[in-house]
């Protein structure tokens, strides 16, 4: 029993420890160094033509407010700029809302290719036909600060090829799982690119707020068809030598789901992708870190970070067990610890942050009960995995009280 016990401790520890040097890298890594992006003179000349993509499905109830926000945005700044939406596989009026709100759009329509990834390689292909300089992506319920255009293209002009924004929850406060999910994305879209920045690695794609330059585009063509498409498109980009800025300052936002059914499923849909990009793609890129290509080691082991509930799980076991890895268990979970806190800190979080993590360990189980979804949808190719918005189920909560008052 007690070789039972040990070996259980060893696949625990194997299983945690890649992810545990991410982890410390990222939690104190935003101490070195000083941010280049943010607001230093512009040394280059700004992109002649930029375009926003904003790929769209089933997207009427949103995508107006989406596209005025980012044409005010632009007017604000004064920039010249395409504000393209792709209506993909669209089965209501999302193209005709986005025409009439101001964007152009382009209407695309096949039954075997389908996602966020066809989408986008199709948008991709027509602005650079268009000639545009540079292109950056947006959720089709993304909001953008005020700045969001002079950022963007100071940091084109000062060389980034790649660059991604900070992205966060604009609803925290619409449940206790957005609160806790507004925490995540502190640490993973604030603090771990931040981190990264500084340390002198790519920082990542997220999906949402994240630009290319044209040219970098025509050497890295988005061939990405995953449900989980920003991580396999950001590993082809580190493999050709690339690398993606953190352009610091106010997020990209975007609400997150009501709670449901719908929600669960993209969930286990995104991180069900993530697993199986850890399958495919971490023997690759552990070879190619053996024959010296060091700069595929810290994707490898961001790859290999689990998602926190998960990781967090694992980890639990361990102090379980006795010995030292009892205690690099605790340890790493302090670390945990550490790490999501320094998130909140900063990422701009306050006390209502900080109590929500009193929640985690619902979130957790949350996360585990997701398990055998997680598994079975842990699919290369998968289409639109469409959730509804906050505003949708609040507009759809007042149509029906309004039908009961009128019955």
């Amino acid at each position: 029993m007690e070789a039972v016990l040990t070996g259980l401790a060893w696949v625990l520890v194997a299983l945690t420890a890649a992810g545990t040097l991410e982890l410390f890298l990222l939690t104190f890594g935003w101490l070195a160094g000083k941010p280049l992006l943010r607001r230093a003179p512009v040394s280059g000349a700004q992109p002649a033509t930029l375009g926003v993509v904003i790929p769209a499905h089933d997207e009427a109830h949103g995508i107006a407010d989406t596209v005025r926000g980012v044409l005010a945005a632009k007017q604000a700044r004064g920039v010249e700029c395409n504000v393209l939406v792709v209506a993909d596989n669209c089965t209501d009026d999302t193209a005709e809302r986005a025409r009439a709100a101001g964007a152009t759009v382009l209407e695309r329509s096949d039954e075997q290719l389908r996602g966020k990834g066809y989408a986008l390689d199709f948008a991709f292909g027509h602005l650079l036909e268009q000639g545009v300089d540079a292109l950056i992506v947006l959720d089709a319920d993304a909001r953008v600060p005020e700045d969001f255009f002079e950022r963007a293209t100071g940091a084109f002009a000062r060389g980034a090829e790649a660059l991604q924004f900070g992205y966060t929850i604009g609803n925290p406060e619409s449940s206790p799982r957005a609160r806790l999910q507004h925490v995540a994305l502190l640490a993973f879209n604030v603090l771990r690119p931040l981190s990264r920045e500084r340390l002198g690695f790519s920082v990542g794609i997220f999906g949402n707020g994240f630009g290319l330059t044209a040219d970098l585009l025509r050497r890295v063509p988005y061939t990405a068809d995953s449900i989980v498409e920003d991580l396999e498109y950001h590993l082809e980009l580190v493999r050709a030598g690339a690398r993606v800025r953190f352009v610091e300052g106010p997020p990209v936002v975007a609400d997150a789901p009501p709670p449901g059914a719908g929600a669960e499923t993209q969930r286990a849909h995104w991180e069900g992708g993530r697993f199986r990009m850890i399958a495919e793609h971490a023997p690759k890129l552990l070879g190619q870190v053996l024959t010296g290509k060091l700069r595929m080691l810290e994707p490898l082991l961001e790859l290999l970070l689990l998602p926190l509930a998960f990781h967090l799980l694992l980890l639990s076991t361990l102090p379980l067990l006795g010995g030292w890895q009892a205690l690099y268990g605790l340890g790493a979970l302090a670390l945990v610890a550490v790490h999501v806190v320094l998130g909140i800190a900063v990422g701009g979080g306050g006390p209502k942050e900080y109590a929500a993590l009193c929640r985690a360990p619902f979130y957790v189980l949350w996360k585990l009960r997701l398990l055998p979804k997680l598994l079975k949808t842990a699919s290369r190719k998968a289409g639109w995995e469409r959730t509804q918005r906050a505003a949708e189920v609040e507009a759809e909560s007042k149509a029906s009280s309004n039908g009961d008052r009128a019955a």
